[in-house]
């Protein structure tokens, strides 16, 4: 089948919409998806900065969700017309994975960044035959279609506004599942989120859906409306004595703080904020040596990093529709949508902080 997607064939160059093809249906375990919408994550832009470690040409996008076409046989077990919602990839056989700890498969990494899985491959290329990269995070769901390991699908009440749910599959997984998993908040805990993009946002939503009182660090002014919008206390990055300021708010220190921006002042002032026995956890992947400071790890303060919220895509997807049903998880009203042929539109916009979290949106012929 030939159908439309977005192509990055250089590391500087932009996105290309063109025509690629797959050559054979699903295979044992896969399901084809037509793609109703996908994300934009930062971990799809970062490509560029990946050193040559992410292999390109390759069709891009890892918070797909969409509507079942067909699948690969009974054991997947969905059906064509299911809506559903696409997530990481993961082995399911290793230690972690049969430990409910999939965000941590031996293959996590081989799997979602670094080549994808080598079973078929050679099946989707461009429209002249050129191989086109392994599924990225097991989707490549900057597509109309996407051929996508069952395993990594959840599906979802075909009520809901399916072109909007990719990001919980992903970037709001991984702030929500952060709070709500990690963390385990709950009424009077006090959660610092420093950053307040899609990750970190999800997380003030999901620890005010839980009972906690937040705080919501950033140096851009409309995000700190946005978090105050969403019932966080909104303070400025470059406030004197920030670590003061979040103890006085949190009746002498935060009990969770999350970092979403790999900034090691802003890491060691969320440390010094914590209360006696209080946990940072890190989030974006750090590209220097973090120097901590003297005393930020006294008196039981830890600090570990979270991948992929510590979810189990299957349970907390749901839970997150639920919470948006109930009014407590307004994740679309951090979206704006744009059609797949406005990918680099959508790029600058994300890279300039215009918009928390850009949804594409494809057009699919029948």
């Amino acid at each position: 089948m030939r159908f439309g997607a977005a192509v990055l064939r250089s590391y500087e160059d932009p996105f290309t919409v063109e025509e690629v093809m797959l050559d054979a249906g699903p295979a044992a375990g896969e399901i084809l998806v037509r793609i109703a919408g996908c994300g934009m994550c930062r971990t799809d832009l970062a490509v560029r900065r990946s050193a040559g470690r992410s292999p390109l040409p390759a069709v891009l996008g890892h918070e797909g969700s969409g509507v079942v076409v067909e699948t690969g046989g009974p054991d997947t077990g969905l059906s064509p017309g299911d809506h559903v919602v696409l997530s990481f990839d993961s082995c399911g056989h290793c230690r972690s994975c049969l430990g409910a700890a999939p965000a941590y498969c031996d293959r996590f990494a081989a799997l979602n960044l670094f080549g994808g899985r080598a079973e078929h491959a050679s099946r989707f290329t461009d429209a002249a035959g050129g191989a086109l990269a392994p599924r990225w995070f097991g989707q490549s769901s900057f597509a109309e279609y996407a051929m996508v390991p069952a395993r990594n699908a959840v599906r979802v009440d075909p009520s809901l506004p399916l072109e909007l749910l990719g990001p919980l599959g992903c970037g709001f997984l991984t702030g929500a599942g952060a709070v709500l998993n990690s963390f385990g908040a709950g009424p009077g805990d006090t959660v610092v989120v420093l950053g307040a993009g899609a990750v970190g946002l999800a997380a003030v939503m999901a620890a005010t859906a839980s009972g906690a009182a937040t705080v919501a660090v950033d140096l851009n002014a409309e995000r700190l409306a946005l978090a105050e919008k969403l019932n966080a206390t909104a303070l400025h990055a470059a406030s004197a004595d920030l670590p003061g300021r979040i103890r006085r708010l949190t009746d002498g220190g935060a009990r969770f703080a999350l970092d979403t921006t790999g900034s090691a002042r802003l890491i060691n002032d969320a440390l010094r904020a914590l209360r006696p026995t209080g946990r940072l956890g890190l989030v974006a992947r750090l590209h220097t040596a973090l120097p901590l400071e003297p005393g930020t790890l006294d008196r039981g303060r830890t600090i570990s990093h979270i991948c992929e919220g510590d979810a189990v895509p299957a349970l907390l997807i749901p839970r997150l529709t639920g919470l948006w049903e109930a009014g407590l998880f307004p994740f679309d009203q951090l979206i704006r949508t744009y059609p797949l042929a406005d990918i680099n539109e959508a790029e600058r916009d994300c890279d300039l902080g215009r918009v928390v979290k850009p949804v594409l949106v494809p057009w699919a012929g029948p």
